[in-house]
C-alpha cells in the first residue's frame, strides 16, 4: 500500500519505520525537513518536503502530530491530493470535536477519516506494541487495520467519529488517578522508613498491582523522571479531558486535582519529566 506518514517525532518515527519494515511504500513528512530526511536515510523510506508532496496519490495518510490545529492544517492540505477513497488515520491525541470536523471534511471529498489515538508511549511505538482506540467508519478501519497492525498489538473500533478520542480521554483519566496513588504510596513508604524495594515486592502481587506500579515504582522511589511520557503532554491531554467534561457534565474532581498537581511539577521545572514525577512534588525540598 502507498502510504504517507506526517509527524516523525518520538512516536511517529518508529511507527513509520515499522510500516517500511512491513514492506509498504512509505513517504515521511515532518515540519523539520531534516528529520524526515534522517528518518528516510535510516529506514529506507522516502522523505517529502511538504504535506502536499507526501500526499500525492497515497491510499493511506497517517498522521501523529501535536494538537487540534496541527491536525486541521495537515488534513486540509493533504485531502485534495490523496487517491480516491483514501483513508486518513490520525494517531494524534486531540479533541473529539476536531475528529468529527475532519471526518465530515474528508467524507465530503470522498475519503474517510479515522481518529485513532494510541496508548503505550514511546516504548510501545518502538516495539510495535501500541494499543489503538478508533472512531469513524468501521469499513474504512477494516480496510487499513492490517497495515496499522505493523505497529500495534490491539485495535478497537469504538464507534462513530470522535469515539477514539473520547476513549483516549478515559485512558488518561484512569492513568492520572493511578499515578497519583502510586506517588503517594511511594512517598508514604519512604516517610514510614520502609525499604521501598521490599514494599514493592510485598504489594505488587496483590490488588494494588498495576502497569504503573510495575514500571514506575522503582524509578519514582529513586527520583528518576528523565524519560517517558512528558508532563507537558499529559497536561495537554488532561486539558482536553476537562474541556470535554465541562461540555458533557461528567464529574471529574480527582482528574482536575491531579491536573493541578502536574502544574506544580511544571513549576518545579519538570515539563519534560515522565508523568510519574507526581512523586517529585512530595519529596522533601531544601
Amino acid at each position: 500500500m502507498k502510504i504517507a506518514f506526517a509527524g516523525l517525532g518520538v512516536m511517529g518515527a518508529p511507527m513509520a519505520r515499522h510500516l517500511v519494515e512491513a514492506g509498504h511504500d512509505v513517504t515521511g513528512f515532518n515540519r523539520t525537513v531534516t528529520k524526515a530526511e534522517a528518518w528516510a536515510a535510516t529506514t529506507g523510506g522516502k522523505a517529502a518536503a511538504t504535506v502536499t508532496e507526501a500526499a500525492q496519490g497515497v491510499d493511506l495518510f497517517i498522521l501523529c502530530v501535536g494538537n487540534d490545529e496541527d491536525v486541521r492544517a495537515v488534513v486540509t492540505e493533504a485531502l485534495p491530493h490523496l487517491s480516491k477513497a483514501a483513508v486518513i488515520v490520525d494517531h494524534t491525541t486531540t479533541s473529539a470535536k476536531v475528529a468529527r470536523e475532519m471526518a465530515e471534511l474528508a467524507n465530503g471529498q470522498g475519503r474517510s477519516f479515522i481518529d485513532a489515538p494510541v496508548s503505550g508511549g514511546q516504548a510501545g511505538a518502538e516495539n510495535g506494541q501500541l494499543s489503538v482506540m478508533a472512531g469513524g467508519d468501521a469499513a474504512a478501519l477494516a480496510k487499513v487495520e492490517p497495515v496499522v497492525k505493523a505497529y500495534s498489538k490491539a485495535i478497537k473500533h469504538m464507534g462513530p467519529a470522535g469515539s477514539g478520542q473520547l476513549t483516549k480521554m478515559v485512558n488518561q483519566i484512569a492513568i492520572a488517578g493511578v499515578v497519583q496513588g502510586l506517588a503517594e504510596a511511594v512517598h508514604f513508604a519512604q516517610v514510614a522508613g520502609l525499604d521501598t524495594d521490599a514494599a514493592y515486592e510485598a504489594v505488587s502481587k496483590g490488588a494494588a498491582q498495576s502497569w504503573q506500579m510495575d514500571n514506575r515504582w522503582k524509578t519514582a522511589a529513586k527520583g528518576d523522571f528523565d524519560f517517558g511520557f512528558a508532563v507537558d503532554w499529559m497536561r495537554k491531554d488532561l486539558g482536553l479531558v476537562l474541556d470535554e467534561a465541562r461540555a458533557n457534565g461528567a464529574r471529574l474532581s480527582l482528574t482536575a486535582l491531579v491536573d493541578q498537581f502536574y502544574a506544580e511539577v511544571q513549576a518545579m521545572g519538570g515539563n519534560r519529566w515522565d508523568t510519574s514525577s507526581l512523586a517529585a512534588r512530595l519529596r522533601p525540598r531544601d
